[in-house]
């Protein structure tokens, strides 16, 4: 595979431990190592190796080294999401299996949820959010809405279960999403969804709204994504901008 950012070495790294070519108590090579070995710089390099620790599969020690701790993720899931690019690694990663697929019509509490005008019609894609492979318990539930012109991605996203839809709407379409406006809040699972999710009912969950936008601010995509506790965390990093004159 093509090795060019940190998500893409920490994915190279996990399958290694994965298939036995890097052994449980075995040493990964240095951060020296692997940045010659794959051109990327040292940041890159320590952040892959923060999100394989993050999951469980390694330990770092100074004077040590980064040593395999264990084969598979322990259960649930940690991502950095800081851009367009590393959420599209999430897609690919989870892949989804289209559960429904309906036209719908924004009554005033959903128009209010998805911040759309009452009456907005609009078709909404139903999906749970699977690990590669399909293996182990859904990591989450998410309804995709978008403006019914888009009718035809749905065959689109049954077809690539493994990107966001918003990426199947610009090739499809030609239209651009500018820019990504996320809410974060957290919920209890009601039964329905939490039958789905293989969760308890009134479990804690996380929910997160997305809104794809165009250069002119106009929603292409909302999801509303929902995630069980203890199968997710987002992390993310923040750059403190430079004071004037400094």
């Amino acid at each position: 595979m093509s090795i060019t950012s940190s998500h893409d070495l920490a994915r190279h790294l996990t399958e290694a431990i994965a298939s036995g070519q890097q052994e449980v108590g075995s040493l990964l090579p240095t951060e020296f190592e692997l940045c010659a070995r794959h051109g990327l710089s040292r940041y890159a390099v320590r952040k892959a190796l923060d999100e394989l620790q993050e999951q469980g599969l390694v330990s770092r020690r100074k004077n040590v080294g980064t040593r395999v701790e264990a084969r598979a993720p322990r259960q649930g899931f940690t991502q950095s999401i800081v851009t367009a690019e590393e959420l599209a690694q999430f897609g690919s990663r989870h892949v989804r299996q289209v559960r429904e697929v309906v036209p719908v019509v924004a009554d005033l509490a959903l128009a209010g949820e998805l911040g759309v005008p009452g009456g907005t019609r609009l078709l909404r894609l139903s999906s749970l959010r699977m690990e590669a492979g399909g293996q182990g318990r859904p990591m989450g539930w998410t309804d995709v809405y978008v403006d019914e012109r888009f009718a035809g991605i749905e065959a689109l996203a049954r077809q690539s279960p493994d990107r966001l839809v918003s990426a199947l709407i610009e090739e499809r379409y030609g239209t651009a999403i500018a820019r990504i406006r996320q809410e974060i809040g957290a919920i209890t699972l009601s039964p329905a969804l939490a039958a789905e999710l293989q969760a308890e009912p009134g479990a804690a969950a996380l929910k997160i709204t997305r809104s794809y936008l165009d250069a002119e601010g106009e929603a292409i995509e909302i999801s509303v994504s929902i995630h069980p506790a203890d199968r997710f965390t987002l992390t993310m990093e923040m750059n403190r901008s430079r004071e004037r004159g400094a």
